[in-house]
């Protein structure tokens, strides 16, 4: 049988066998030998853009034939960058990526130079020196004098939020005397400052300084926002003095920064003072320094002259925001005044300005608080209705409020549309399925549930831990309750009082009141404190037990340390005393608890005529 030859661009040759009767079959045909093709044919394909034959070629590509083919698109990178996406992965190495960053790189736009560079610090491919170092050969060998390409990795680093990464790049490239941009160094210092991190802003500035990299407005602006989010306003107004004898002026985003940092230390005066300064200087404040100013307002209760300021703003031709009206309905929702909040919700439509998704959170969840589901559910049909799609806050809200009511059933299909729309679970979202679990006594499905949260490498939170430690302690089964303890120190998660009294309440409700007296030495060895609910469990405990004389001790013990007694103390006193047929001294009590102020309740009164056996005669002696 005579084999068939396909040539294609000469250099390509697929010799295939095939017989007679399958050449017009529609069964695939089977190639005896792979594809073979070289640099030139290479350079071809890619020249006269062949993406769907490369495509097929691709697992027959060698790193060392792409890198040799790669150079020669040094005058039209953007090849480079459809090559790539077409190519199969697996036949790219260190020195492809680095020749097709290096060469992308003289692109007039920096991102697919930035895609590239996310990719090759995704895959994990050689260490950051292996990276560096190819970088410096690559440039070498297509002759590219720009280091522009070193400074794109310190934005992928930021893109990627590798902080750390980047700032060791910074001093590689530090190392080798590359200067970097003011532009990669304020990627990192914006970076820093997103992370909270502070200090490495600072070890960062103090490096540009010596390098004499010269500083921007946006540089200034970055550290004076570090020093506002240190609390260090003082320094921060410094700062801008120092920025002004560098002869850089300031602009209203500086100022916007100094008012936003007064208004979340909660001193609204010192934040007027601070634009009154502005106007002084010929900055007119926008309608961001009135939105900080508003929210700071909001926060502190302060809602009428908050509301106040929003005609300010109009008076000075500036439109408030959706952010605006956020701040006021959200201080409204926490007020708890729902009418006001959605008569502001009105305002904005009002006023052309759409609410967002925030907007609906905030009244959904005050709807929530106040056990108003049915409108909740009708704001997220408002929320389709307008096109808007709820976030993982919205999910979050609504899975807390049917968890909080004991609708686990409802809870759960929401969790499972949440995925469904590919809208990722939060710790928050766990947090509320394993409160309702554990609420329902359904500990299997709470302790599946917590490994799969594990599985997902979501950390679980003090909160987390403390629903599940309490579902297990009310079903009695304390050994596992504190293997979730253990659990807790291995995770680094602190317990607190909330952990401790619960299991203390555990081991009472078995009748082991040393064992739960011994937690709060614990407690004590560990830095936390016992409150008024940890010695009235224990009070509780003895009572129950009729160890009335502990019992007391521990009211004592209680009041030594400055806990006063409340009514569930009295109540389990009153309760032990009455169990040990001490009505009098139950009586004493009573009228102890009554000149303290503390309101006697039904169960005061139970145990108290259980005590004395005759409910008339009780009745006669109190003058009920």
């Amino acid at each position: 049988m005579t084999p068939i030859k396909i040539f294609i661009n000469q250099n390509i040759k697929i010799t295939t066998s095939i017989k007679p009767h399958y050449l017009f079959s529609s069964l695939p045909l089977k190639q005896s030998t792979p594809p073979q093709i070289n640099s030139q044919s290479l350079l071809n394909s890619i020249s006269s853009s062949q993406w769907h034959f490369i495509k097929h070629l691709s697992p027959n590509l060698t790193p060392s034939l792409i890198s040799s083919v790669l150079p020669n698109f040094r005058s039209s990178p953007d090849h480079i960058v459809n090559f790539i996406h077409h190519v199969d992965p697996h036949c790219l190495d260190l020195t492809c990526y680095c020749l097709a960053i290096t060469i992308v790189s003289r692109l007039p736009s920096p991102k697919p130079a930035v895609a590239l560079i996310k990719k090759i610090i995704g895959y994990g491919i050689g260490t950051k020196k292996e990276i560096f170092d190819g970088l410096v050969s690559a440039r070498e060998g297509v002759s590219v004098s720009s280091t522009i390409v070193f400074d794109l990795f310190i934005r992928g680093f930021c893109e990627l939020r590798k902080a750390d990464e980047a700032f060791e790049w910074f001093l590689m490239m530090k190392g080798k005397g590359i200067l970097p941009k003011i532009e990669s160094c304020n990627d990192m210092l914006s970076l820093f400052l997103n992370l909270n991190r502070t200090p490495a802003a600072w070890v960062l500035y103090a490096e540009m300084f010596r390098l004499k990299i010269e500083s921007t407005v946006y540089t200034f602006n970055i550290m004076i926002n570090v020093l506002c989010k240190e609390g260090k306003l003082k320094k921060a107004i410094e700062f801008i003095l120092y920025m002004e004898g560098s002869g850089f002026k300031p602009n209203v985003v500086t100022y916007n920064t100094i008012v936003q940092g007064y208004c979340l230390k909660g001193n609204i005066e010192g934040a007027q003072r601070v634009i009154e300064v502005m106007k002084g200087k010929g900055i007119n404040p926008d309608s961001y320094t009135y939105s900080s100013l508003i929210s700071g307002m909001c926060k502190l209760r302060r809602l009428e002259q908050a509301s106040g300021f929003i005609e300010k703003m109009e008076k000075c031709g500036l439109v408030p925001t959706a952010v605006t009206y956020n701040s006021l309905i959200d201080g409204y929702c926490n007020k708890g005044d729902l009418d006001k909040a959605f008569w502001y919700r009105d305002e904005m439509v009002r006023k052309g300005i759409a609410p967002t998704v925030s907007t609906y959170n905030m009244l959904i969840h005050s709807l929530f608080m106040e056990g108003k589901e049915d409108e909740a559910d009708d704001l997220i049909k408002d929320m389709g209705q307008k096109g808007m799609s709820p976030d993982a806050v919205t999910y979050n809200i609504l899975i807390n409020g049917y968890c909080r009511s004991g609708n686990a059933k409802k809870a759960f299909n929401l969790h499972d549309e949440m995925i469904g729309k590919k809208i990722q679970p939060t710790r928050v979202t766990y947090t509320s399925l394993i409160y309702v679990l554990s609420k329902k006594r359904r500990m299997k499905e709470a302790d599946n549930l917590f490994q799969t949260i594990v599985k997902r490498r979501i950390l679980p939170d003090l909160i987390l831990f403390n629903a599940l430690i309490d579902g297990h302690c009310a079903n009695k089964n304390m050994d596992h309750a504190f293997s979730l303890l253990k659990e807790m120190h291995r995770m680094k998660v602190i317990p607190d009082e909330v952990t401790y009294n619960t299991l203390m309440q555990g081991l009472c409700r078995e009748g082991k009141v040393e064992e739960a007296r011994g937690l709060i030495d614990e407690m004590k060895r560990k830095g936390i404190k016992p409150d008024h609910i940890t010695y009235n469990t224990l009070i509780s405990g003895y009572s129950r037990r009729g160890d009335i004389n502990d019992a007391l001790k521990v009211r004592d013990e209680m009041l030594s340390i400055g806990f006063n007694p409340t009514r569930l103390t009295y109540n389990a006193l009153i309760q032990g005393l009455c169990k040990n047929q001490e009505g009098d001294h139950a009586e004493e009590l009573l009228k102890e608890m009554v000149s303290r102020g503390i309101t006697p309740d039904d169960s005061t009164y139970y145990s108290l005529i259980e005590g004395i056996g005759d409910v008339d005669k009780f009745l006669e002696r109190d003058g009920v």
